[in-house]
């Protein structure tokens, strides 16, 4: 049995929005920012691989931009240069597509029919990369996938 099997540790970590943004944010002092950093940094030196989904870049990112937000943005930068970056692809679009699709056929969207659904494209991308997602928002994303709220991440 490997370390990480026997230690509980989650070895591929995908970021949703909510912890990207956080910790894109560069006030580190308030708690949630501080923790979420130690967190981070403690599952990579763990050896977990940390992925930034190019989906979550794109939302993270518009809103920054929006914002004006430089030295957020620089630190967006800064952790794709540290992390896994996961562009998207046709496979990973058509994958989310079917995702869409049969939470629709289910009766449970997760998006208004004619909004793009970061959500089921994030799920396909985390299918591929079969790991976890680190979010905020369990209850969408685990009708996918694996996710768990980031501070439960071993």
């Amino acid at each position: 049995m490997s370390e990480t099997a026997q230690t509980g540790l989650v070895n591929r970590i995908i970021l949703d929005s909510g912890p990207l943004g956080r910790l894109t944010n560069p006030n580190a002092r308030t708690p949630v920012n501080a923790e979420i950093n130690r967190w981070l940094w403690a599952r990579l030196a763990a050896g977990a691989t940390i992925f930034i989904p190019e989906i979550v870049d794109y939302e993270v990112r518009r809103e920054l931009l929006r914002l004006d937000r430089r030295r957020s943005l620089t630190r967006l930068d800064s952790l794709q240069a540290q992390l896994v970056y996961l562009p998207l692809d046709t496979g990973i679009m058509r994958r989310a597509a079917e995702l869409w699709a049969q939470a629709r056929q289910q009766g449970q969207p997760t998006a208004d029919p004619r909004a793009l659904d970061v959500d089921v494209i994030l799920a396909a991308q985390a299918e591929r990369a079969q790991a976890v997602v680190a979010t905020e928002n369990v209850a969408h994303l685990s009708r996918f996938v694996a996710a768990r709220h980031w501070r439960e991440i071993p």
